[in-house]
């Protein structure tokens, strides 16, 4: 049996694509107000989504 190393992961460069054609986010405007009507229904799930788009466009971190 023959040896391949690197052993070949198609998943991978599926991965890689995917990550390079990626939509692009909304304003920092728009996002913020959606934390904050996220933050004012009590929606914690909305509230970490749109924290995570913050950080990812390169928005503030909060405590």
């Amino acid at each position: 049996m023959k040896k391949r190393w690197p052993i070949p992961r198609p998943t991978e460069h599926a991965a890689l694509r995917a990550c390079a054609s990626a939509p692009s986010l909304p304003s920092s405007p728009s996002l913020f107000a959606g934390l904050v009507t996220a933050q004012a229904l009590g929606d914690r799930h909305g509230q970490n989504l749109f924290a995570h788009a913050i950080v990812r466009l390169g928005g503030e971190r909060g405590q």
